[in-house]
């Protein structure tokens, strides 16, 4: 049986195009989760793997959509292999139900892993150039030191609900909550 899985990072992403394209690829059954990939605890990955069985063949459109890492996807299709089943990528042409398949996996897994290491050396990089030169990364803070003042005032000393003073200063109340936690 040709079994799929598609995963999306965030709620608000769809999974129309990884489930059609699985369904093309001939997949009877699509298992789906709305997560990080980071995240190794996705509850439709979990359930997947415990229904494997043997000559089954774990199909998704892209293996990032598997895992995030090369440990991690390497973890995976051992569970897949151990189980009887294969894996198949549509978008590298990836089978490892022959050993061609399994060497080509390798190959781009460990490309896969150099490539997003190599990413974030070249942003910790860029960063570190961007300190040196004054500038300060992230986002802007929500509230000026003065505002922060008068949060802490309205909020410790008046006891005025903190909705309303996150309405009065249009932030989020967690915003308001924050403030004097960090300083």
């Amino acid at each position: 049986m040709i079994i799929g899985y598609a995963r999306v990072s965030k709620d608000d992403q769809s999974l129309d195009s990884q489930t059609d394209a699985l369904s093309a690829a001939g997949a009877e059954k699509v298992f789906a989760d709305k997560i990080s990939g980071s995240k190794r605890t996705r509850p439709e990955l979990d359930r997947m793997l415990e229904q494997l069985r043997d000559g089954d063949v774990v199909t998704v459109t892209k293996y990032d959509r598997l895992a995030r890492s090369l440990k991690d996807l390497l973890e995976i299709v051992e569970v897949i292999r151990e189980r009887g089943a294969g894996f198949r990528s549509l978008a590298e042409d990836i089978d490892t139900t022959t050993p061609a398949g399994r060497l080509v996996f390798h190959v781009f897994a460990s490309i896969a892993q150099f490539e997003r290491e190599r990413i974030s050396e070249r942003t910790r990089e860029g960063l570190a150039s961007a300190r040196k030169r004054g500038r300060i990364g992230g986002r802007p803070p929500a509230l000026t030191a003065a505002q922060k003042d008068e949060v802490r005032r309205l909020r410790d000393i008046e006891q005025r609900p903190v909705g309303e003073i996150a309405s009065l200063f249009k932030v989020s109340v967690r915003t308001v909550r924050r403030v004097g936690e960090r300083e």
